[in-house]
């Protein structure tokens, strides 16, 4: 019997009175897997960014609006008798300790590269089995939907892991240099030839991040963070003038700019 504690199966009972067909909300009930995936999408955002930002008390909030969303995507499988919210949990479980043979197996990983190769092995094998089943390309399985930074990282690693990958950060930044080079090349020319080029430096950039053991989605995001707060420094410094953005040039803006940079110094 459900009691007023909050509890995991309270959060389940909650979702089934949801999706009443006679009783529940309209909104809930005439949604189906594709229409949550934009709040999935956002919620997400949004532990990511509290996380961000220090903010801990809205993250449990976050937290708590994005584990209802694997409830809702429980509730529709199961109403769809194709899976539930236990089924769900009990594959989570398998594939976690099949993962983490050195904590639930005699399997000795010790390091941070064995642990993360045995990961993306056991990772491999999951694709294979599944590829040969369906003859899948080992990118099939890719979302198509995750931001592109986020997809492009994903795509070199799976290259890497079966050994299409450069050897050494050197060559990569070559590369760079390269599309770079070719950027330059179609820059006042081919509008279409420079998007595609615009494209590959930026998929090489990727390459970079990965390549220094750095997640490109994360430093952009951070890079995007920065460039906002120091904004907000130029924009206080021209209010502060008494004048508008219009009345400024270029270069007493960038002036606002370096005074910006200057102050985070101290």
């Amino acid at each position: 019997m459900l009691t007023a504690q909050p509890s995991m199966d309270k959060l389940r009972w909650i979702m089934a009175q949801l999706r009443n067909p006679e009783t529940g909300c309209p909104w809930d009930i005439k949604q189906d897997f594709a229409s949550i995936v934009p709040h999935t999408l956002e919620e997400a955002y949004e532990v990511a960014d509290a996380i961000e930002q220090g903010d801990f008390t809205e993250l449990e909030k976050e937290l708590g609006d994005l584990l209802f969303q694997v409830v809702f995507y429980s509730q529709l499988g199961s109403e769809e008798k194709r899976f539930d919210f236990d089924t769900v949990v009990a594959a989570i479980c398998e594939k976690l300790i099949r993962r983490h043979p050195h904590v639930f197996a005699k399997a000795s990983l010790t390091t941070d590269a064995q642990i993360k190769a045995n990961w993306e092995n056991e990772k491999a094998k999951e694709r294979q089995d599944k590829n040969q089943q369906d003859n899948l390309s080992i990118l099939a399985d890719i979302p198509k939907n995750l931001p592109a930074l986020s997809q492009a990282n994903k795509i070199q690693k799976r290259c890497a892991h079966v050994g299409f990958d450069w050897h050494n950060i050197d060559d990569v930044f070559a590369k760079v240099e390269e599309e770079v080079a070719e950027v330059k090349a179609e820059l006042h020319h081919n509008p279409e030839a420079l998007a595609e080029e615009l494209g590959d430096l930026m998929f090489a950039v990727v390459n970079v991040c990965r390549h220094a053991k750095q997640d490109p989605e994360t430093l952009l995001r951070k890079a995007n963070q920065k460039f906002t707060k120091r904004f907000h420094g130029v924009e206080k410094q021209v209010t502060d003038s008494g004048k508008s953005f219009t009345e400024h040039n270029l270069e007493t803006l960038e002036q606002y700019w370096q005074a910006v940079k200057d102050q985070e110094k101290y």
